[in-house]
């Protein structure tokens, strides 16, 4: 793309973030679910976030509060690489805190293992709001009173940010940290965060809409896998399997999936050894529920982890476009269905090759089920990327 597109293009989005005049705080448009958006805070719980301290995190008012207890930050359970960042704050004038990029749970230098975004005012902090501490200074003197609005742009080394839809800091980083967390900061002073949506930069499709190229068909199984005139792939018939020739460990893979019928049961299974059946993990795809109840899934629900962890609510519904995002990275895994996320999981298991055996972490392949006579669904906008590697530790080290 074009510099200057490229510029335009980044403006636009920045001015997208100015704070909200109207809306459902904590939720995503139509247009934003299309574009791959997810919601990192549900606007009523800490779900999917981590803390790694004794502080007083709490939601209140649709946001995420805190005002005192040890240093330390409150990070999301799932990583991420390449992406942009779009969130709200506000903050006390003599308040220090920030936002961390691509961060370890607990980091030690934000010059070195992360990108620390800051929040101060210039009296409180030489790198003032906008700035990447240690690292480059932003062109902002102050946020402001009341909400503010962070926009960022994390794509391999180079790191755009915007406050309040001016950009105020361009940098690049010639040794970049590849992959993290996102990271909320207790460091001095009451602040609060709301809005945290992100959107996954980088995934490429694994399904070019026209035939089968890059996938393995197992015409001896009864499911019959074919592409529609609205280049869609479809799948009916009896149990089955679709398998990508490409192999994935740590990723982020995006989908939309289709459930033509009543309670029809599938599921996307990953880490999948390669030419086996449906020997993988398993995101389950079932958009039932018990007693009316969004809370009481039916056989898992959709995003959950088969035989793992139940999804916390059904958020889809039959015969309508239903988006999935699944994080993966190390022993840890997340689903977000329509945006929000369903299901956190980190498997504690001893390590094995065999996924049905134990925790599996080699890379493996991506499956699409056909689970009995029943089933008749259609997946699109298939795409995913692997994360670069890490130095992290895993889940529960």
């Amino acid at each position: 793309m074009p510099a200057l597109l490229r510029c335009v293009l980044w403006l636009g989005l920045a001015a997208a973030a100015a704070p909200l005049a109207a809306g459902e705080p904590n939720s995503l448009t139509e247009e934003e679910r299309a574009e791959g958006w997810i919601l990192l805070f549900d606007g009523s719980t800490l779900y999917g976030w981590e803390a790694a301290s004794e502080a007083n995190w709490s939601v209140s008012d649709g946001a995420i509060c805190v005002s005192e207890g040890e240093p330390g930050l409150l990070a999301t359970t799932s990583e991420f690489s390449d992406y942009q960042l779009r969130l709200e704050f506000r903050h006390d004038r003599q308040t220090n805190s920030g936002v961390f990029l691509r961060t370890p749970l607990r980091p030690s230098d934000p010059s070195a293992d992360c990108y620390e975004l800051n929040i101060a005012e210039p009296d409180v902090s030489p790198f003032p709001t906008g700035s990447l501490v240690r690292r480059a200074r932003a062109a902002a003197e102050s946020a402001g009173d009341g909400w503010q609005a962070f926009e960022v742009e994390a794509v391999g080394g180079h790191i755009r940010v915007a406050l309040n839809g001016r950009e105020v800091l361009n940098y690049t980083d010639p040794a970049p940290v590849r992959r993290g967390r996102i990271g909320l900061q207790l460091n001095s002073g009451p602040v609060q965060f709301r809005n945290i949506k992100l959107r996954p930069l980088g995934l490429h499709s694994l399904f070019n809409g026209r035939d089968l190229t890059g996938w393995k068909a197992y015409p001896q199984l009864a499911s019959r896998f074919t592409v529609t005139p609205e280049g869609w792939l479809h799948v009916e018939n009896g149990r089955g399997q679709l398998e990508t020739e490409q192999t994935f460990g740590d990723f982020v893979l995006q989908l939309e999936v289709f459930v033509d019928g009543k309670g029809l049961n599938s599921g996307v299974f990953f880490r999948c050894i390669p030419g086996e059946i449906m020997n993988g993990y398993e995101c389950q795809i079932h958009n039932g529920y018990k007693d009316g109840d969004r809370s009481q899934p039916v056989d898992c629900g959709t995003g959950g982890f088969y035989r793992f962890q139940n999804a916390r609510r059904v958020v889809s519904d039959d015969q309508a476009w239903t988006s999935i995002t699944l994080a993966v990275s190390g022993n840890h895994m997340a689903a977000w269905v329509n945006g929000v996320q369903v299901s956190d999981w980190t498997d504690t298991r001893p390590p094995h090759d065999n996924p049905r055996q134990g925790l599996r972490t080699a890379p493996g392949s991506i499956i699409l089920q056909g689970h009995d006579p029943t089933t008749r669904l259609s997946f699109r906008r298939l795409q995913a990327a692997e994360l670069p590697p890490s130095a992290s530790p895993p889940h529960g080290n």
